[in-house]
């Protein structure tokens, strides 16, 4: 019995190897650029162990995609559906969980806008998306302060466009920014933490009733 226990937790960490590298390398090149090849050296292993986990780069493709996607969604699914913050509040929480998020990986704003370019509606319905934003707490809250008059009757998804412009845009136009700016790496990433205090103040301005 130990025997077996052991071979398990083997085969979980060389599968978790497998996937952890794969990211990397999805994440750098997207899909049509990435070889299986590539993902094995990232990985440390010979090509035929890759292959007898994940018998199609496809199908590690859709993992790797799904998993990305779960990840940028779960840092602001529940501050959407928590009743217990106000609309303002959840403006802040979201513009900083998000910039958190794309300062520890920065590259993943262009994997995912590049592959949803292929086949959107599948991977969005599998995501929940619609649901986790249209018919959330925050979606109520914002029809409740339309009709109270506290913000301008604009539709939810300009708030959405101008949350993602601001939060992702930097990072996906960052070499550009930073030649502009003259900016290094480490210069630039502090400009994004202040960026968490300062989207939440646009925001707001941008939806204030007249």
């Amino acid at each position: 019995m130990a025997v077996k226990k052991v071979k398990k937790e083997l085969d979980t960490t060389t599968e978790a190897k497998i996937k952890a590298a794969a990211r990397v390398v999805f994440h750098k090149k997207g899909f049509a650029a990435t070889r299986t090849r590539d993902i094995a050296e990232e990985a440390g292993i010979n090509l035929a162990l890759l292959n007898y986990y994940f018998r199609s780069k496809e199908k590690l493709f859709d993992i790797i995609m799904l998993e990305t996607m779960q990840g940028f969604l779960k840092s602001i699914a529940m501050e959407f559906n928590n009743d217990k913050t106000t609309l303002e509040k959840k403006i802040e929480i979201i513009s900083s969980a998000y910039i958190d998020l794309l300062i520890v990986e920065p590259q993943v704003p262009l994997f995912i806008m590049s592959e949803l370019r292929s086949n959107p509606n599948e991977l969005l319905q599998n995501l929940n998306t619609k649901q986790i934003i249209m018919n959330s707490a925050f979606a109520v809250q914002y029809q409740q302060a339309i009709k109270q008059g506290k913000i301008a009757p604009q539709h939810i998804l300009h708030f959405i466009m101008n949350l993602m412009a601001l939060t992702v845009f930097p990072f996906v136009a960052s070499p550009m920014l930073k030649i502009i700016g003259d900016v290094k790496d480490e210069h630039f990433g502090k400009l994004m933490v202040e960026r968490k205090k300062m989207i939440p103040i646009w925001i707001k301005a941008m939806m204030k009733a007249k």
